[in-house]
């Protein structure tokens, strides 16, 4: 595996590519894994929660996951690295550039995610990578349905 000093920025410029990388694992959405986010946050929405209800009335014909649950699913979908970045002394999410919800996840459907290195540069608080990432339920490869640019800082 490539090793890249966090302090190399033109070395960390290789990275930056309009191709993403390879897929991840899938990883089941499972309707107790959505009643289980439900509760953690508190948010009950029908549409997540009473599968009677959204067969029924709902638009998708099932219940469907939270958009911020598929989110936080990211770290579970990371795939297998193909680089690395070394000699920082931490790493810190400093937020996002941008965020979709771009389609439903029903209850049932695997995910999985890929990614790209968008951007490298470097700013008085450290070396900031920005990484586009994408997930899509398991066989539709035309469309993800979230989208997602990560910035992180390595210090």
């Amino acid at each position: 595996m490539k090793q890249y000093a966090y302090d190399d920025i033109e070395g960390l410029q290789a990275l930056v590519s309009e191709e993403f990388g390879q897929w991840s694992e899938p990883f089941q959405i499972t309707q107790e894994l959505i009643n289980q986010f439900a509760d953690l946050t508190g948010d009950h929405n029908w549409i997540h929660v009473d599968e009677e209800r959204s067969k029924n009335e709902g638009p998708f014909g099932t219940t469907i996951a939270h958009g911020f649950m598929t989110l936080v699913m990211m770290p579970r979908l990371r795939g297998k690295p193909t680089f690395e970045i070394t000699g920082y002394n931490a790493i810190v999410n400093y937020g996002s550039n941008k965020l979709r919800f771009t389609g439903p996840v029903p209850a049932g459907s695997s995910i999985r995610m890929r990614s790209r290195v968008k951007e490298v540069t470097q700013s008085p608080k450290g070396t900031m990578v920005t990484q586009e990432q994408h997930i899509h339920i398991e066989g539709q490869d035309e469309r993800p349905v979230v989208i997602y640019e990560l910035i992180i800082i390595y210090l």
